[in-house]
């Protein structure tokens, strides 16, 4: 009977052959070793959002919140965040970030985040991306949670990815994200008079200056992953 079950008994794939770049052929975490790679450059684009009543968007864009300038705060917040993600995430290597960028668009029922993040190194920078995106989400959350207690905080996703084996990656807007997803350019908190200005109760931004033109696929890499 032993001899019957066991022919039965399916083969189990080790760890390693799921491809799970994170753990070992037994199955334990370990960091992926990147130094025979060569360093290049990287970037990554995060966004997200943090839905809220359409009076306290309002609060944000006027600048009323009581505990201050909400996006200011919250930016400062996300490029931090950035920086220390490897003291967040186990397995992500330690990087020499080359610069980060955290912008923000309002919406009558949320204020949407983006994050991008640069580096010239062996591996990716999503996880920094993905990391500043959440963190400033959390900022929003935090500077507004007196005024509206019923704020989600949701549809954070990596959406763009350059370098690595398999070059460049960009999501589809329209998968699993609904169909009033950002498309083209970003735009970033501000006000610069006119509609914009919060005395007159407008929402002011600023065109954000990433370049998102590039040609892109949907070839991930999972060896970029930090």
């Amino acid at each position: 009977m032993a001899g019957s079950d066991a022919r039965r008994a399916p083969r189990l794939l080790r760890m390693s052959d799921r491809g799970l770049t994170h753990l070992d052929p037994l199955g334990r975490a370990r960091m992926v070793d990147v130094t025979p790679k060569e360093a290049t450059h990287r970037r990554a684009i995060a966004r997200g959002r943090v839905y809220m009543t359409p009076e306290t968007t309002a609060l944000v864009a006027r600048g009323a919140v009581t505990k201050g300038d909400v996006l200011a705060v919250a930016r400062v917040a996300g490029i931090q965040a950035a920086k220390r993600t490897s003291d967040l995430i186990p397995l992500c290597h330690p990087l020499l970030i080359g610069g980060v960028y955290v912008n923000f668009r309002i919406e009558d029922r949320y204020i949407e985040i983006e994050a991008q993040v640069e580096t010239v190194d062996r591996t990716g920078v999503e996880m920094e991306a993905l990391t500043a995106c959440t963190v400033a989400a959390l900022t929003v959350y935090d500077m507004c949670k007196s005024s509206d207690r019923e704020m989600v905080i949701g549809d954070i996703a990596l959406w763009e990815k350059t370098g690595g084996r398999h070059g460049a990656y960009r999501r589809d807007p329209l998968a699993n994200m609904g169909a009033d997803v950002l498309e083209g350019p970003f735009t970033g908190s501000g006000f610069d008079g006119g509609a914009g200005d919060p005395s007159s109760g407008g929402r002011g931004t600023t065109e954000f200056t990433g370049d998102f033109n590039d040609d892109f696929d949907d070839d991930f890499d999972p060896d970029s992953v930090a």
